[in-house]
């Protein structure tokens, strides 16, 4: 197609048109019921949906695949958009645990009135307690699975906290989720994530989703050596990035700083840069991209 065929918005840029058809891609699919729920704590969304493996080539136990869903830690977005990208990995062998976690609603005091990011300490209550519930609930839920094989997952927002679950260990001692050993997981592999919440913050991503998450910008400073993955390294877990060069929801400037970051830390962390592609094709099954994800996730798993 010429160029001059490319659809453009008003500013005659076409990256906000390519974002805008990817996203309604990503969400045309019908969502797909687990095959069972299970909770890992009373508050309605502290629950996993729990999808079997099945394909021609599922093996027996198979590894477990733990979905972190994104939507800028807001209320609006729930684990529901995820359950196409759940049901493609199950669908090629993987067990899935697709986790839900509290979210922010609107709180006056950080700015506005929409949907503030995150709930502080919830959503990190959350992301630890289902974790750390993950083994004994998938033995009940899934007895195909293997719960020594753990490989974390988890698109935009998710992808935050999928680095962060896997760095619990560095924590400062007083933090309620520290761990004094690293979790028990094969790897991360992390999709356009929001990883460096110091550029985060400077580039504005998500109107401000980083500074909200962590209770507002008189909190920002104090809380990021709580929760900010980038400063939480080196991990010693086997880590991949996927980002499209595309994205201007969480630009590739996070991930790539995060990836520096791990560097000068000692770690090699594993940085897949998808030409033409933004935001939303990662968690997109229609999309080439997510075929992509689906083998960064298998090279750790298997």
């Amino acid at each position: 197609m010429p160029d001059d065929a490319v659809p453009r918005d008003a500013e005659g840029r076409d990256d906000i048109v390519r974002d805008a058809a990817e996203e309604a891609s990503a969400f045309s699919h019908p969502a797909v019921d687990p095959d069972s729920t299970v909770a890992y704590g009373d508050h309605p969304d502290q629950v996993i949906d729990f999808y079997a493996p099945r394909g021609p080539e599922t093996a027996v136990p198979a590894p477990v695949v733990v979905v972190l869903h994104g939507g800028a830690w807001r209320a609006p977005f729930d684990r529901r958009h995820v359950t196409p990208f759940a049901d493609f990995l199950a669908r090629r062998g993987f067990a899935v645990a697709n986790v839900e976690y509290r979210r922010g609603s609107a709180i006056p005091a950080q700015g506005g009135t929409g949907p503030v990011a995150g709930r502080w300490p919830d959503t990190f209550d959350d992301v630890a307690a289902a974790l750390d519930a993950l083994p004994g609930l998938v033995r009940e839920a899934l007895p195909q699975a293997d719960p020594r094989r753990v490989v974390v997952t988890g698109h935009s927002a998710g992808g935050h906290l999928a680095l962060w679950a896997s760095a619990r260990h560095l924590l400062p001692a007083d933090a309620p989720w520290f761990l004094d050993r690293p979790a028990p997981l094969r790897g991360v592999v992390a999709l356009a994530p929001v990883a460096d919440l110091g550029v985060a913050e400077k580039l504005d991503v998500c109107s401000g989703a980083a500074v909200q998450l962590l209770g507002g910008g008189a909190k920002f400073a104090e809380r990021r050596a709580y929760a900010d993955p980038a400063l939480l390294l080196p991990t010693g877990i086997a880590t991949t990035l996927v980002q499209g060069r595309g994205d201007i929801v969480v630009p590739q400037a996070v991930a790539e700083s995060y990836a520096d970051a791990a560097a000068k830390a000692g770690e090699v962390v594993g940085l897949t840069l998808l030409e033409g592609v933004g935001h939303f094709p990662l968690i997109d099954p229609a999309a080439d991209a997510c075929a992509v994800v689906a083998e960064e996730i298998a090279q750790l798993a298997w």
